[in-house]
């Protein structure tokens, strides 16, 4: 499956170029690149590709794109592939072209990007298939690399998955310290309901069936159901009757989100697709080198 790039806006650039261009100055360090100074002349031209090398989903062109044009305006990149692509091994990405000495100082730091984001985008798109079928979406959670939040949770969408809130600012989501603090489920929601705005979502996270009544009671439109079993999920769908989205969470993985998606919950979030996703095998092979 490849994701409808029409649902996949392109970051702002004043989200990518700040950093990726932080991500140059940790790598350029105060002297640049003094391996690629003294072993590559400065006149020398070269054409390589970006190739997969493994199997997966596409994520973070922009950012790769951004590392390559930061050191070096001139070169050219050719792009063969698009975030939310499949990709086989051997499938090329892009082609770059330019000055030999920029295409390896800009290596690293979009390799870097390209294979942390593909790998979130890789993992998810392994639990939507595993939940096709379904209606529950799978989505993001805000266990994300500081800095890089924006980057990953649109790697998430390249994968087919949706983005949950992007911070504490843009929706309520009252979990169980904010519960035990002010007093139970029922005195948060409606203390939240007071506070916010009509825009604002809240949703609220419950460890049982009966905290699940009590929030519903209270009116939050999004109801956590936070590490429950498939059976209670069934029973939890059944007492909602569609009155707020449902969200289960907790010990998620390829083998037991079926069963999740199954009882008929609207969403299933998941930290570790960008918290602990294992990186997409990406590199870069010359393809021709010239002297000018």
């Amino acid at each position: 499956m490849t994701v409808d790039t029409f649902s996949l806006p392109p970051l702002p650039n004043v989200l990518v170029e700040p950093a990726v261009q932080a991500a140059l100055q940790e790598d350029l360090g105060r002297a640049g690149d003094i391996t690629s100074q003294a072993t590559i002349p400065e006149s020398a031209q070269a054409r390589v590709v970006i190739r997969a090398r493994e199997p997966g989903r596409l994520a973070g062109l922009q950012a790769a794109r951004a590392a390559f044009r930061l050191v070096d305006p001139s070169l050219k990149i050719a792009v063969q592939k698009q975030d939310g692509d499949a990709l086989a091994p051997g499938d090329i990405v892009a082609a770059i072209e330019g000055p030999a000495r920029a295409i390896l100082t800009g290596e690293r730091v979009a390799l870097n990007f390209l294979g942390h984001l593909s790998g979130i985008a890789s993992c998810t798109a392994a639990i939507v298939e595993a939940v096709a079928g379904h209606k529950a979406r799978i989505c993001c959670t805000r266990k994300t690399t500081p800095g890089l939040r924006a980057f990953e949770k649109h790697a998430v969408r390249a994968g087919g998955g949706v983005n949950h809130r992007f911070g504490l600012d843009d929706a309520v989501l009252i979990k169980d310290n904010h519960i035990a603090v002010a007093g139970g489920v029922r005195e948060a929601v409606l203390a939240a309901k007071a506070h916010v705005g009509h825009m604002t979502k809240i949703e609220c996270e419950v460890d049982t069936l009966a905290q699940l009544e009590e929030a519903l009671g209270a009116g939050a439109e999004a109801i956590l159901l936070d590490n429950m079993s498939p059976e209670t999920l069934v029973k939890a769908v059944e007492i909602n009757q569609g009155r707020a989205v449902l969200e289960a969470s907790g010990r998620v993985n390829i083998d037991t989100a079926p069963a999740i998606a199954a009882s008929g919950v609207d969403l299933i979030s998941i930290g570790w697709i960008t918290h602990s996703a294992p990186c997409l095998d990406l590199g870069l092979d010359f393809d021709s080198l010239t002297a000018a």
